[in-house]
Formats: structure tokens, C-alpha cells, sequence
């Protein structure tokens, strides 16, 4: 990795993320985003021999990254990784959940055993991560979550039971904390890579990434130039936007053309502006609702 420094964020200054799934594709891009707009980066992922080669050359870069190893289906882990990452530098603002693995097996050759290691990494990490960040960001007045996201989240296909279910429970997931957390200042949204946005498949190691033809790899997308997304959303108040979903090429794209500070519109931050549409009108409803119900005789 080459910690390719971007034009600094006032808002991310002096903040801290952690990224899961750093050890490999887009996590790794997005750790890399985040340390190049001038953000202290904890980088975790099970697998630290995927770490040592994607952050191999980066040391003595001084005191902007740190790596560790995580698996996000273990609370206590977790908990422990954010217990350090805290101590070292005295908050948490970003959590990206990027950890996760994209099997393609049928539900007949599904064991019980592979279903729920699925679901632990792609909704028991989230989870844990959640619980996990959520003091360090309610003491400090706010902070982000944002999960990877997928059109496996809001389409099917054959073969992709398990991996469709954990991202469909991404989104749900993700809309419901974020009227539950609203109170706190904690923005909860989802992002996936982008249409069309063609990058090192989830799941294929390094290792097997090598063996992939010169001609195929080429047309991989940077996953840092996503990453670029994932760097704009964290630098939004976390009241401007929550439960959402967003596309990381279709953000990138926007701040490629127009900087950092684009003028928002939904069309050009994902491929379905009524999906967004709906999400805000259901959390005005629910703000609504909410108001009514606090009224005396509101009830509930």
C-alpha cells in the first residue's frame, strides 16, 4: 500500500476510524482513503497474513495507522479492539464494517455450520461492532457507522441465499438503529462499491488474486477511489444523513468533478433516488409519530 495523502477534510481532522476487512479489497481501499485525507486509521482483519502484505511499506509513516487483527464475529475481540484503538487515541469516530465473505453454494449444499458463520460475520459484525463503538461515541457527541452494502441487499440470486440474507439484514439493520440512535448524534448508513464498479472479488485472497489474468485484473476498479466515498460520508455532520444508502463510485465520481463540498443531490449519490426518497419520508413519519406520542395524551 502506498498511503497516497488526499487535500485534507476539516471536518475529519483529528478523527479516528476503525475498518474492518482492511486486510484485502475494497476494506483495504477504504483504510487507505481514510489515511490519505489525513484520518488516524485502525485497520483490522482476520486474516494478518492478507494485513502484512496489503500494509507492507508503510511503516515509519508515523502515527496514522495501526493494524490489528480481528475477527468481527467475536465480541470480546471486538470489544478489546476498541478498547485500544480509544487508549491510543482518545475517541472513535468511523466504524466501516467491510468484513465479510461471498460464497456462492446453493442452500441444499448449505451446511448449518456455514449459514451462521455467514450471518456472524455479515450481521453478528455489524452487531458487535455497534455495541461495541457505542460508548466511546455517544461520551464524544456523535460519530459514523457505515456498512458495506450490496445489490445482494435489495435483488437475489441463484446460489446466494446466504450472502443475500446478510446484506438484505444490513439494510434493515441499518434503518432501524438509525432512528433508534438518532438521539445520539450516531449516523447509521450503508454504501456499497457502485454500479458497474468492478473490484477484487469478496472473499478471493491475495494470494488467489495473483492467479487472476493480467487482462482481468486490469479492469478492476482502485478500490481507494471507492474508498474516496466511504472518506465523504464520514465527513458529513451525522445529522445531515442516516439510515441511508449510498454508492461509492456514483460519490466518487461527484467529488472527482466537483471536490470534496458537492452540491448533494440524490441522483448523484445512488442509483435509486426514491429508495432514499422513501427512507427520509419514513423517518419524518416516525419523527412525527414519535412527537405526537411525548404530547400529553399523545399515548403510545
Amino acid at each position: 500500500m502506498s498511503l497516497r495523502r488526499n487535500p485534507a477534510i476539516p471536518q475529519l481532522e483529528g478523527k479516528v476510524a476503525l475498518v474492518t476487512g482492511a486486510g484485502r479489497g475494497l476494506g483495504s481501499g477504504i483504510a487507505e482513503a481514510f489515511v490519505g485525507a489525513g484520518v488516524k486509521v485502525c485497520a483490522a482483519d482476520v486474516d494478518e497474513d492478507d494485513m502484512a502484505a496489503s500494509f507492507r511499506g508503510t511503516e515509519g509513516k508515523g502515527t496514522r495507522l495501526l493494524t490489528v487483527p480481528l475477527d468481527v464475529a467475536d465480541h470480546e475481540m471486538f470489544d478489546d479492539v476498541v478498547g485500544r484503538v480509544v487508549d491510543e487515541w482518545g475517541r472513535l469516530d468511523v466504524l466501516v464494517h467491510a468484513a465479510a465473505i461471498m460464497p456462492v453454494i446453493s442452500l441444499d449444499d448449505t451446511s448449518h455450520e456455514f449459514w451462521w458463520h455467514e450471518l456472524r460475520i455479515h450481521l453478528g459484525g455489524l452487531f458487535n461492532g455497534a455495541k461495541a463503538v457505542r460508548d466511546a461515541m455517544r461520551a464524544q457527541g456523535g460519530g459514523h457507522i457505515i456498512s458495506v452494502a450490496s445489490r445482494a441487499g435489495f435483488f437475489a440470486y441463484p446460489n446466494g441465499v446466504a450472502y443475500c440474507v446478510g446484506k438484505h439484514g444490513l439494510e434493515g439493520f441499518t434503518k432501524s438503529l438509525a432512528i433508534e440512535w438518532m438521539p445520539y448524534n450516531i449516523a447509521v448508513n450503508t454504501m456499497g462499491p457502485g454500479s458497474g464498479k468492478r473490484i477484487k472479488p469478496t472473499g478471493m485472497t491475495l494470494a488467489q488474486a495473483a492467479q487472476v489474468p493480467e487482462d482481468v485484473r486490469s479492469g478492476w476498479t482502485d478500490p481507494t477511489e471507492l474508498g474516496e466515498g466511504f472518506v465523504w460520508l464520514a465527513g458529513q455532520p451525522p445529522g445531515r444523513f442516516t439510515g441511508l444508502c449510498f454508492d461509492a463510485g456514483m460519490v466518487a465520481d461527484a467529488v472527482a468533478a466537483e471536490g470534496w463540498d458537492f452540491d448533494f443531490a440524490p441522483g448523484k449519490v445512488t442509483p435509486d433516488p426514491k429508495d432514499m426518497h422513501s427512507r427520509w419520508e419514513w423517518q419524518e413519519q416516525w419523527e412525527r409519530e414519535e412527537r405526537h406520542r411525548q404530547r400529553p395524551g399523545g399515548g403510545r
